[in-house]
C-alpha cells in the first residue's frame, strides 16, 4: 500500500483528492491539511510515502514546506506539488526544494493516481505543459547584442563562474595579460565599469 497524505487548502478540491486517493484500492490515505505549518509533525506522525502538495496556502507554501522537510529529515517521502502555477520560477523552485513531480490541479483524477505510482517507484512526473516550459528554459538561445566574440564570451562564462583572472589564464593557456585585455573590452562592450555588473549584466541578458 502506497501511503499519501495531503496538503490543500481548498476545501473542495481537498475532498476531491480525498475521494480520489480513497477510492484507490493500493493507496491509503494518511492524512489532509489545510496547511503545512506543522508537517514535521505530520509527516512523523502520519509517515506518508508521498505527499500532494499545494503551493499558495496559509502560513507557509508548499515549496518552503518542501524545503523544510529536506533541511530536517535525513529521508522525506516523495512530493509531488499539485497547483495552478505554471511559470518557470516556481517550478524550478519547486524541484530545487526537493520535489520530484509537478501536476497541474486541472490534471484528472486518474493521471494524478498515476503520477503518485510513478514517484514511489523513484520515477518523476510532470504535466506536459509544465515539460515543455522546462525544456524551453534550457532550449533559450543565448544572446549576444554586443557583439562579443566568442573567446570575450567564455572569459565573462568564467567570471560569472567566480574565477579569478589567473585561473581565467591557466584555463585558456593565456597571460594574464591577455585576460585583462578581454576584460576591458568586455567592460567597453557591455558599458560596465566593473566585474560585478558584468556578471549582473550577462546573466541578465543571457549571454552565458
Amino acid at each position: 500500500m502506497i501511503r499519501v497524505s495531503i496538503y490543500e487548502d481548498n476545501a473542495q478540491l481537498s475532498e476531491t483528492l480525498v475521494w480520489v486517493i480513497e477510492s484507490c484500492e493500493d493507496i491509503i490515505l494518511t492524512g489532509a491539511h489545510q496547511n503545512p505549518v506543522n508537517i514535521l509533525e505530520d509527516v512523523t506522525t502520519e509517515q506518508p510515502d508521498v505527499i500532494l502538495m499545494d503551493i499558495e496556502m496559509p502560513f507557509m507554501t508548499g515549496i518552503e514546506a518542501t524545503g523544510l522537510l529536506s533541511k530536517k529529515l535525513s529521508k522525506i517521502p516523495k512530493i509531488l506539488m499539485l497547483t495552478v502555477f505554471e511559470d518557470p520560477n516556481r517550478i524550478f523552485d519547486a524541484l530545487k526544494a526537493g520535489a520530484v513531480g509537478y501536476l497541474l490541479k486541472k490534471t484528472s483524477g486518474d493521471k494524478i493516481i498515476e503520477g503518485i505510482k510513478d514517484i514511489y517507484k523513484g520515477g518523476g512526473v510532470m504535466s506536459p505543459s509544465i515539460a515543455l516550459k522546462v525544456l524551453s528554459t534550457f532550449q533559450e538561445p543565448k544572446l549576444n547584442p554586443y557583439e562579443l566574440t566568442s573567446r570575450e564570451i567564455e572569459v565573462l562564462q568564467r567570471l560569472v563562474e567566480g574565477d579569478s583572472y589567473k585561473l581565467i589564464a591557466y584555463h585558456y593557456d593565456i597571460s594574464i595579460n591577455t585576460v585583462e585585455k578581454h576584460i576591458l573590452h568586455i567592460y567597453q562592450k557591455l558599458h560596465v565599469n566593473s566585474k560585478g555588473e558584468a556578471i549582473t549584466k550577462a546573466i541578465r541578458d543571457k549571454l552565458v
